[in-house]
């Protein structure tokens, strides 16, 4: 294991099978408080509906408060880790004990959101769905140009996406076990990821495969996908943080 440190948060280069020891220890995890974890699932599922449909501000709303609510359900992992029993009361741990600086990673997330919105405009993304939905008014030619613009487009976006992911997949951890600032979270977050690339290469791998599974029975298998997710991104935490 070879030690780093990042904006002085410690970190540290995990083996390679990591990627996948995580998803069954995770799974162990999911196991003591099942219940209580699909339930956490059901009504963040049911809140992200409610507020799609609130013009702008639900999307709005949606990015500020994900790192609040990940930060909770980290706690409340945590809280399983050492024999608690969950509560409906967990949901809101974050809320009371580190809610201004979650909000600020929010913010910062949804501002990245924006950047990469509009880098795929100016690439012609809009354009392009404007064509496509017209697709018979144009010609076979007009149809592939538009096609290979819209998979630029989408393909800069997805690679503008990864570094914002690594940045934030631990920040909110950082946050709420270390009370690191926002921006010191994000540096630390996104070093941790690049210095650990090949086990959340692997751990990628297993995600897309289960995702695909839970996505089959109407999608229910989110239910449980969603807290192991958080989960697994609390045991990676605690490794590769050495907390």
């Amino acid at each position: 294991m070879v030690n780093v440190n990042d904006g002085g948060v410690q970190a540290i280069t995990v083996d390679a099978n990591r990627g996948v020891n995580w998803w069954g220890e995770g799974w162990t995890l999911f196991t003591k408080n099942a219940g209580l974890w699909v339930v956490f699932a059901l009504i963040l599922l049911i809140a992200g509906v409610v507020l799609s449909f609130i013009p702008f501000l639900g999307s709005l709303a949606v990015s500020l408060l994900t790192p609040v609510v990940v930060g909770s359900c980290l706690l409340a992992a945590r809280k399983t880790e050492q024999g608690g029993t969950l509560d409906i009361n967990d949901l809101g741990l974050a809320f009371k004990s580190h809610l201004n600086p979650l909000l600020i990673l929010g913010a910062l997330f949804l501002a990245a959101n924006v950047i990469i919105m509009v880098v795929m405009g100016v690439l012609g993304f809009g354009a392009v769905m404007g064509m496509g939905a017209g697709g018979a008014a144009h010609s076979m030619g007009g149809m592939m140009a538009a096609f290979g613009v819209g998979m630029l487009a989408l393909l800069v976006g997805a690679a503008l996406y990864v570094p914002v992911s690594m940045a934030m997949w631990f920040a909110p951890a950082l946050v709420v076990f270390r009370d690191v600032p926002p921006v010191n979270a994000l540096q630390a977050s996104f070093a941790a990821c690049l210095r650990n690339i090949v086990p959340f290469l692997l751990y990628g791998i297993i995600f897309f495969v289960v995702a695909i599974v839970a996505s089959i029975p109407m999608g229910l298998g989110w239910l449980v996908l969603i807290p192991l997710t958080i989960l697994t991104t609390y045991l990676a935490y605690r490794d590769i943080f050495n907390d």
